[in-house]
């Protein structure tokens, strides 16, 4: 039995999931880029709801903090925090959930783990390359920020793998 939403719906829940999953930001002492649960919601928004609705959410939820509702990591808000040092990972947030979303659309375990090492790398790639431009520090000093969450995200991808293994397209919208 599929539990199939309407699209609304879905990019609603994308958003909140989000949301939520920032709210519990850790931050680091030695890096801008606080530790939060957002990369798995990312994740799990796009191979869970497809390729659309998943870069719709995003999109949507980038505009709702641009505005002012504090969704992004520890309740942040505003232009600043689009636009400051974690800026790119933000950014990164339709593409990364378009990705994986359109690689897990099947639902094979190969595929599954594909799009969420994809979309992990693309919020990374985007996020340090971003970070080391607002830094003003090269790629390579802005990348040693990642070695203390690589472990973290590595769980991420392997328990987004998990989920969407079995769950590929049960949540998939209609139109």
């Amino acid at each position: 039995m599929t539990a199939r939403l309407t699209w609304p719906l879905a990019l609603a829940a994308g958003v909140l999931a989000v949301a939520a999953a920032a709210r519990a930001a850790l931050p680091l002492p030695f890096t801008t880029v606080p530790v939060s649960m957002q990369g798995l919601a990312v994740l799990l928004t796009g191979g869970l709801f497809g390729a659309g609705v998943g870069a719709g959410a995003m999109l949507a939820y980038l505009a709702l903090g641009a505005f002012g509702a504090p969704v992004f990591a520890g309740g942040g808000s505003g232009l600043s925090h689009l636009f400051g040092p974690t800026g790119g990972y933000l950014f990164a947030f339709p593409l990364a959930a378009f990705t994986v979303g359109r690689l897990a659309e099947r639902g094979k375990p190969g595929r599954c783990l594909a799009g969420a090492a994809a979309g992990m790398a693309l919020l990374h790639l985007v996020g340090l390359s971003w970070l080391a431009i607002a830094s003003g520090r090269s790629l390579s000093a802005a990348a040693s920020g990642l070695a203390p969450v690589a472990w973290s995200d590595l769980a991420k991808v392997l328990v987004a793998t998990l989920v969407l293994w079995p769950s590929a397209g049960v949540l998939r919208p209609r139109a």
